[in-house]
């Protein structure tokens, strides 16, 4: 008898709580693409984005990947919560001459799919 009012209890519990809404993270990012200009050649640039949680639960970053080998990446580590800024940071080691595309992938609480950040320019040689 125990056993079937305690599983009667979780079972009232679990359907009481699938009525309740379930919150959601999200980004509004500042810009997704960012053209940098003319950068010179062997001489690391920084690129930041930010964005604005405008969801309702804290949104987590879990992590974060360059396209490449020549584009390392940074971001806010703690979780943001709804309203406040967070920001990833891309730093392109401009070591070829010439036009360039890169992008980072950015994994988090808000979706499966990752958000995708393009960054872009011209490295010029070096005076």
């Amino acid at each position: 008898m125990k056993k079937i009012m305690l599983f009667a209890g979780l079972f009232v519990a679990a359907l009481t709580m699938s009525f309740y809404p379930v919150g959601s993270a999200s980004f509004t990012w500042e810009k997704t693409t960012i053209n940098v200009g003319q950068i010179p050649q062997d001489v690391p640039h920084d690129i930041t984005f930010t964005f604005t949680n405008t969801g309702d639960t804290p949104l987590i970053i879990t992590r974060t990947q360059g396209s490449c080998g020549c584009t390392a990446t940074e971001y806010t580590k703690e979780a943001i919560p709804p309203g406040a800024q967070g920001w990833v940071k891309a730093t392109y080691n401009a070591a070829k001459v010439g036009q360039f595309q890169k992008s980072v992938a950015v994994y988090s609480n808000v979706s499966d799919e990752p958000v995708r950040l393009a960054l872009s320019g011209e490295v010029v040689a070096a005076d």
